[in-house]
């Protein structure tokens, strides 16, 4: 949560402005809900555990940016993020996921962050003790070598001559001139994999069954011949694990969980279905039901410990074709007080998506080429090119918004990714005549377009 104090609405917008292109109603609405966590822990206590998130449901086509914001907000305030999709999970009683798997695993996201964080500040002191370990490889400490508190003067020249040895050794390590040289490290695993799957949904049953199953039986270790920097990650990560405290770090981990953890649940319009008839609208109304309680708010066992849902911010999102929002059930809908429909993209977004966000589809497959020595240069008239492409063939098929431009650029690319090692003639320039060339004829074929693009 610390992250989230040194971003306004405004900041937030402007980060989120760097990835994705448009869509100014969806990142208003998800920098406000992202503030107000701010805002919450500012508040008197006892009003503190008062205020709700306000759940945020996006409605729009596949392909304009709706996960991408969820996830780049996540990002920027550092919170655990799970992304779901409703269409995976099933009514209790039926074969399928259980909607309280999607907060465990939101607890093992955060818990990975936490302990992934908590390795960092102890780095130093890891890197200390692995380097002592790996000395003791390269060169195993003799029986004779002094004892803490002992004066080398005290000990035999044999003892001298060893921790000369071991200094030198220590010296040539941290210079690394000993980086090709192989050593034999232990390394722990289990006898056997057990694993577990439940087809009624009784998920933590199985994973507190795995745990103690795979307790009862000791842990083997097996011998690895590594290179010594590879070897000294290895250790450091040991170091590091040991000297973290696992109870502290479960117990931030849950406290993150509650207080910033966002679940963006994809395909919520899949679910959207009222007991009207027979057949899978039954289990429909199941799933939203079943997802009631998660998103009002209620206490979820797992392993680590009792998780409370009432402060994760939950973000909705559906392309709402045949449904529409207000065929969830009432209950659902009111929890999700704030709707924003996204824009479908425009040609000018799509040249907007291949030229101007950090990650630009243009400079990723420039410096993936460049990797091969091989200059790409786009020309303006062949990015329009690609962007009235991709906007007329979602028109005339299915539309998959940004994601057309992929398909696009991989398949006129192809020749040119398949001949780059082979390639003499480094400079290439793309211009609206080769973008015509290469996909012209797939374009006018509607019915192979629908295959290949």
């Amino acid at each position: 949560m610390s992250s989230e104090t040194f971003f306004t609405p405004r900041e937030i917008v402007s980060e989120l402005d760097r990835y994705i292109i448009g869509q100014d109603k969806a990142k208003r609405a998800v920098s406000i809900a992202l503030r107000n966590r701010w805002r919450r822990q500012r508040v008197s206590p006892d009003l503190r555990d008062e205020i709700a998130p306000k759940n945020i449901l996006m409605i729009g086509p596949t392909g304009v940016g709706k996960t991408e914001i969820a996830r780049r907000l996540a990002k920027l305030a550092q919170a655990p993020f799970l992304k779901v999709e409703a269409s995976k999970f099933t009514e209790v009683g039926y074969v399928g996921r259980d909607v309280e798997s999607m907060i465990r695993d939101l607890t093992d996201i955060a818990i990975k962050m936490v302990t992934d964080e908590e390795k960092e500040t102890v780095r130093t002191k890891a890197e200390d003790l692995a380097e002592e370990r790996m000395l003791d490889l390269l060169f195993p400490p003799s029986t004779s070598e002094p004892r803490p508190g002992e004066s080398h003067e005290s000990q035999p020249p044999a003892a001298e001559s060893s921790t000369e040895t071991r200094e030198k050794l220590r010296k040539l390590l941290r210079e690394g001139k000993l980086d090709e040289r192989f050593v034999d490290i232990e390394v722990s695993s289990k006898n056997f994999p057990i694993q577990v799957f439940s087809p009624t949904g009784l998920e933590e049953m199985d994973v507190n069954i795995s745990d103690m199953l795979g307790n009862l039986f000791p842990k083997k270790t097996k011998k690895r011949k590594v290179k010594v920097p590879d070897a000294m990650e290895v250790l450091i990560q040991e170091e590091a694990q040991k000297l973290i405290d696992m109870d502290n770090v479960i117990k931030l981990s849950i406290e993150r969980v509650e207080q910033s953890g966002i679940i963006f649940i994809d395909e919520i319009d899949k679910v959207a279905g009222r007991e009207s008839s027979a057949g899978p609208d039954v289990s429909r109304e199941g799933v939203q039901r079943d997802l009631l309680p998660i998103i009002e708010g209620c206490t979820v066992n797992t392993k680590h410990g009792m998780v409370r849902t009432d402060h994760i911010l939950f973000i909705g999102a559906g392309a709402f074709h045949v449904s529409k929002p207000s065929d969830l059930i009432p209950e659902l809908q009111g929890r999700f007080p704030i709707r924003v429909e996204l824009e479908p993209l425009t040609t000018d977004d799509f040249i907007n998506i291949l030229t101007q966000p950090k990650n630009a589809l243009i400079k990723q497959y420039t410096e993936l080429l460049h990797t091969e020595q091989i200059d790409l240069t786009f020309k303006d008239d062949a990015i329009r090119e690609i962007a009235e492409t991709a906007q007329n063939v979602n028109e005339q098929t299915e539309n998959i918004g940004a994601r057309r431009l992929h398909t696009i650029i991989e398949r006129m690319l192809d020749e040119i990714s398949f001949n780059a090692p082979d390639m003499t003639d480094k400079q290439v320039v793309i211009d609206a005549v080769y973008v015509k060339d290469k996909i012209a004829d797939i374009v006018k074929d509607r019915d192979l377009s629908r295959y290949i693009l």
